[in-house]
C-alpha cells in the first residue's frame, strides 16, 4: 500500500476532514488532497507531524513505499545542503563586512580616528555581530557550533582594532605588540546577546505553533 492510501485511511479513522487536517498542519486543503491522491509527497517535517497525529510509527507509515523513501532522502539531502550554504553565506557576509572595515581604515578612513572608531568599531561591527549572532541563535543548524562562533566573533572583534590602530602604531614606532585576549570579551558578549535573542525568538515561534 502506498503512503497516499495510508494517509487517507488514517485521516478517516481519526474522523478528520481534509480541511481540519490542513488547519492542524498549517497547509492548504489542496496539499492534503495531493498527498492522498499520490500527486505529491509530504516533506519530512510533515511526515513526522502526521505520524504523531495519527499515532502511527514512521516505519508503518513509510513501509514498502520506495518512492516516498527516495523522496525523503532526496529532500533531506537538499535541506542539509541548503543549511550548509546558508551557514557559509552568513559567515562570508560577516567576514566581508569586517574586511571592508579594515580596508576602509587603510584607504584613508583612519585619518579621522575618532570618527572611524565611532562608526566602524562602535556601530557597524557591533550591529553586524548582533544580527549575525541573532540568525545563528534562531537556527537549530548551529546548535553544536554556537560556542565556536562566540570565539569567532570574539577573535574578529579583537583583531579589528589591532589590524588598524595597533598595526599603524607599530609601523610608526617599530615596537611589536600582540593582541590582548581580553579584547575578545566585548565581541563574545555582543554575540551572546544576539544568540540569546535568536534562541528566544525560535522558542516563541515554536510555542505559538
Amino acid at each position: 500500500m502506498q503512503i497516499s492510501s495510508r494517509l487517507k485511511e488514517a485521516r478517516l479513522s481519526q474522523g478528520l476532514t481534509q480541511e481540519a487536517l490542513a488547519e492542524r498542519l498549517h497547509v492548504s486543503r489542496q496539499t492534503i488532497s495531493n498527498w492522498e491522491n499520490d500527486r505529491s509527497y509530504p516533506d519530512i517535517s510533515s511526515v513526522i507531524a502526521l505520524s504523531d497525529l495519527y499515532a502511527i510509527s514512521l516505519d508503518e507509515l513509510l513501509k514498502e513505499d520506495k518512492n516516498m523513501i527516495a523522496h525523503l532522502e532526496e529532500s533531506t539531502d537538499i535541506v542539509t545542503s541548503r543549511k550548509k550554504l546558508s551557514k557559509l553565506l552568513l559567515i562570508a557576509v560577516y567576514l566581508l563586512i569586517w574586511t571592508l572595515s579594515i580596508l576602509f581604515f587603510w584607504l584613508g578612513g583612519g585619518q579621522d580616528a575618532m570618527g572611524y572608531s565611532l562608526v566602524i568599531l562602535y556601530l557597524i561591527l557591533p550591529v553586524a555581530t548582533l544580527v549575525s549572532a541573532f540568525f545563528i541563535g534562531r537556527d537549530d543548524a548551529w546548535t553544536d557550533q554556537k560556542w565556536l562562533m562566540l570565539l569567532f566573533f570574539g577573535a574578529l572583534y579583537m583583531l579589528a582594532p589591532y589590524a588598524t590602530f595597533s598595526v599603524a602604531n607599530m609601523t610608526s614606532t617599530g615596537i611589536l605588540r600582540f593582541p590582548e585576549l581580553t579584547a575578545m570579551l566585548p565581541g563574545i558578549l555582543c554575540a551572546a546577546a544576539g544568540m540569546a535573542a535568536g534562541s528566544l525568538t525560535r522558542r516563541l515561534h515554536r510555542s505559538k505553533n
